[in-house]
């Protein structure tokens, strides 16, 4: 124990995933390969953000998702988390998403 009650060498990421989805396990087995056999930050994000737990990967609605995809014509936008639709927004701007899960309704409205 340190000073204030807190206790030392506790790593923040899950050391064993505990998710039975063997396609959530696929992708943590790629992108493992991926983040330790190239120098790529983007992959290790990936791999942090899928070694999450579930509370700590929220879903993001389309009109966030349009509003950060601005200016990013021929770009993929990369979500670790499900994809909901958002009736608030008329329009739903042309966009290449991947994410782990989506809505029916917000499927149909980005293809």
């Amino acid at each position: 124990l340190k000073a204030g009650g807190r206790r030392t060498g506790h790593k923040s990421s899950m050391r064993v995933v505990k998710t039975k989805n063997p396609y959530n396990r696929l992708l943590i087995k790629l992108y493992k390969f991926l983040s330790r056999r190239t120098d790529s930050k983007f992959c290790a994000t990936v791999l942090k953000r899928l070694h999450m737990s579930k509370v700590n990967q929220p879903p993001i609605g389309l009109n966030r998702l349009a509003k950060y995809m601005t200016n990013k014509d021929g770009k993929t936008a990369v979500i670790v988390g499900k994809v909901t639709d958002d009736v608030r927004m008329w329009e739903c701007p042309k966009m290449s998403v991947c994410a782990l899960g989506f809505t029916e309704s917000a499927r149909k409205r980005i293809e």
